[in-house]
Parts: structure tokens; sequence; C-alpha cells
């Protein structure tokens, strides 16, 4: 008895055996085989790169002169005028518009009697009106985005000519006497490219 049971042991251990060599060479041989595949798969390869670069434009308008007016001793029927040059010395073409405010600190309210005029072109060579009325509400365009239809445009690297003329009417009576006032002309600039 104690012979058979050595006999099958013998046996068992002996499948063992040939289970594992068997796994091995199965085992060795996908081995083989993926690095047979990896081998196939090697392919020769390039790549190359372009580069780019973005530059952003500008809109920059220039008044001069800086100041417009400085009258004193203005009497009833005085008048001035003076030709304002508006460069774009940006890149892109633009539109502007103009606003105002006025001071009247001494309460006599000059800047509403006094009459503002801005005509397009130089005071030399007028050209069409462009806004007439009181001073203390002067403006031209609309400084709301987009095209307004009385904004001005400017082409890069060229200007545009304002003329503004005031007049002290002549039947401004003694309540202007020693009266003063001050007035900001303000222009608002914006690109017309992509802003219809």
């Amino acid at each position: 008895m104690d012979h058979t049971i050595i006999t099958t042991a013998t046996a068992a251990d002996r499948s063992r055996k040939r289970r594992r060599a068997l796994l091995a060479i199965v085992l060795g041989s996908s081995i083989a085989m993926l690095g047979a595949g990896t081998m196939s798969l090697a392919t020769f390869t390039d790549s190359d790169a372009v580069g780019s670069s973005w530059t952003s434009g500008t809109i920059i308008l220039g008044v001069s002169p800086s100041t417009a007016f400085s009258p004193t001793s203005i009497l009833p029927g005085d008048s001035g005028s003076q030709t304002l040059t508006l460069a774009n010395t940006g890149t892109g073409q633009l539109r502007y518009a103009m606003t105002s405010t006025s001071t009247n600190t001494d309460g006599k309210g000059l800047a509403a009697q006094l009459t503002l005029t801005v005509k397009a072109g130089t005071c030399a060579a007028p050209g069409s009106t462009l806004y007439s009325g009181s001073l203390s509400a002067a403006a031209l365009g609309s400084t709301t985005p987009g095209d307004q239809g009385a904004d001005r445009t400017v082409d890069a690297g060229s200007s545009d000519s304002l003329c503004l003329a005031w007049a002290f009417p002549g039947s401004s009576g003694n309540g202007f006497q020693s009266a003063a006032t001050t007035a900001t002309f303000t222009f608002a600039s914006e690109q017309t490219a992509n802003n219809p």
C-alpha cells in the first residue's frame, strides 16, 4: 500500500511539472510574439512646428491746441473762433463724438448765454454746420458705441479739422457783467472696424 501511494504521488508531481513546463512554454511564446509585434510596428516619424504672433492695433486721437479759447473782458457783441485739429495717430480708422461741460460758479449763467457754432473744416475755410446753439449744450455725434450717423471718421495717419466759433449776443443785459464760465470739450473716439 505504501508503494501505491508513492506511485500516485510521483504521478501527480510529474503532471504538475508538465503543466508548469507547458505554462512556461506558452508564456515564453507569448512574450516572443509580443516582442515580434512591437518590432513590426516600428516606423520612421518626423514633426515640425509653425510659430504665430499677433499684435493689436491702436486708436489714438489727439486734439490741438490744448486750449480752445481764453478770452477775457468780453462784451456783448464780441465773438471769436478757433480751428481744432483732430489727428488719428493710431493704426486703425476711428470715429469720434464731442461732448461738453460748462461751469457757472457765480450763478450768472454765462455758459447758457454764450453761443457756439461747430463747422467742418478750418475757420479759414469752414464747411457745413455740425452744431449751433448754447455753449452749455455743445455736442457733436454720439458717444454711444457704434455708428450713430453724426459721428465723424478719421483714417489712421490722417486728421480732421473743426472750426469752433463763439459769440456773446449783443442783446445780453447788465446781469452778465463780470460773469465767468469755463467749458471743456471732450472728444471720445472708437474703432470703426467690426463696430457697425
